[in-house]
């Protein structure tokens, strides 16, 4: 007894072992081409975007005197200088709708969407006279594309230019007169759209109203960024409202794209914990063969480590080519087969497809499943060691150990074949 579970001890060290190179490969395949895969998604689709709200200026020659000495003599010259005069920003209505689409790229999912953008802006002439007023609108990033631009002064279309990653437009605009510039355009982006409030620092926003659309639920803003005012759900999404009527604040608005589960860093640690769950069914084949006089051969014991094996083998290269859950239960199945087919050879179909199926479907499949439980696979796991335990001390309570390893491999029960 001693010299078998020594030998079954030594069957799992080497699986385990054989599992850590598997989910070490798994982790390598994923992360060495991620930035790679990463960088591949943004020029094929679209970077993070960062949308800033436009500016408004005018040029105006403000002359000044500066004194010189000449030969002795002092020289008063009149210098024009040209002076920007920025337009204050009295008001921000803007709309956006996030449309989610997830991507494939390897063994990761990357969170891309497509945004529309709209905005109407209210800028105050300050000056005493009529100016000719450069808008400028900043894109959010240079690796994206922005189809149907939407570039009117009080409802009127302007002519554009494009200049360093910008949309630029001049306008008379009336003495003290207030004009609305309306800015809109189709794009797409990936994990993360941001609104700044033009600085990098400390800005102030008057009138401010920001209304975002999502297709879906599971919304979440990254640290350091604005809580929406309002939110109501809406379909498969929300509807989310930041209004201010007189902001100071360094913060921006945000929202992070909900990630798909991930099948890569999930088949690998799917693999790093399958020695618990070997364990785990060992252990309960040991209590109960020992219970019924059965004999397994160590042998027996690597080619059940070998089908248990064989499901994360074949998880880790199916994920590549179908979906995640697709994959598992295909590798569930094998595994399941595996074992039944060559335990009924063993021991018989009675114990094979109950006793030994249950207990890997319990072990195996549950045990793996419990990593697609974002946030509760520790509890579950622990919910179900301890009534492994309970189950396993109920049933060899009475169970005279001394006897049972005192017994010479002669004595041992023949194996049950039937």
């Amino acid at each position: 007894m001693t010299k078998r579970i020594i030998a079954i001890a030594f069957i799992f060290v080497c699986t385990s072992v054989a599992w850590a190179i598997l989910g070490g490969t798994i982790f390598s395949r994923t992360y060495s081409l991620d930035a790679i895969a990463e960088n591949r998604v943004a020029s094929t689709w679209g970077a993070p975007q960062n949308q800033s709200p436009p500016m408004a200026s005018f040029k105006h020659i403000v002359p000044r005197k500066e004194e010189s000495t000449e030969n002795g003599k002092k020289i008063i010259k009149t210098i024009q200088d040209e002076v920007t005069t920025t337009l204050p920003l009295e008001s921000s209505v803007v709309d956006v709708n996030l449309d989610l689409e997830h991507r494939q790229k390897g063994l990761l999912w990357y969170s891309t969407y497509k945004v529309a953008f709209a905005g109407t802006y209210g800028f105050h002439n300050t000056s005493d006279k009529e100016e000719v007023v450069n808008f400028v609108l900043n894109f959010p990033t240079a690796k994206a594309i922005y189809d149907d631009l939407v570039f009117t002064v009080d409802g009127s279309p302007v002519t554009i230019s494009n200049q360093q990653n910008a949309a630029m437009g001049s306008v008379k605009i009336p003495a003290g007169q207030v004009t609305h510039l309306v800015v809109g355009y189709q794009s797409q982006g990936l994990n993360e759209w941001h609104y700044s409030f033009g600085s990098n620092d400390v800005a102030q926003v008057r009138d401010f109203s920001l209304k975002m659309k999502t297709n879906f639920k599971e919304i979440d803003f990254p640290d350091n960024t604005l809580s929406p005012s309002e939110k109501h759900e809406a379909g498969n999404g929300w509807d989310l409202t930041w209004s201010y009527k007189n902001l100071v604040s360094g913060y921006q608005i945000a929202m992070v794209m909900p990630e798909k589960l991930q099948p890569g860093p999930l088949a690998g640690r799917i693999s790093f914990f399958a020695p618990v769950s070997l364990f785990f069914f060992f252990f309960i084949m040991l209590i109960i063969t020992t219970m019924r006089g059965m004999e397994l051969h160590p042998m027996n014991y690597f080619f059940l480590a070998a089908a248990f094996f064989s499901f994360h083998l074949l998880l880790a290269y199916l994920v590549d080519h179908v979906s995640i859950h697709i994959a598992f239960a295909i590798s569930a199945a094998v595994s399941v087969f595996l074992v039944v087919s060559y335990l009924r050879l063993v021991v018989g179909l009675h114990f094979a497809s109950r006793e030994a199926g249950l207990a890997q479907f319990v072990y195996l499949v549950m045990f793996s499943y419990a990593f697609f439980l974002k946030g509760f696979t520790g509890l579950a796991i622990t919910i179900g060691s301890v009534a492994t335990l309970f189950v396993a001390m109920q049933l060899t309570g009475r169970i005279r150990w001394a006897n049972k390893f005192s017994l010479k491999p002669s004595e041992e029960p023949a194996a049950e074949l039937t």
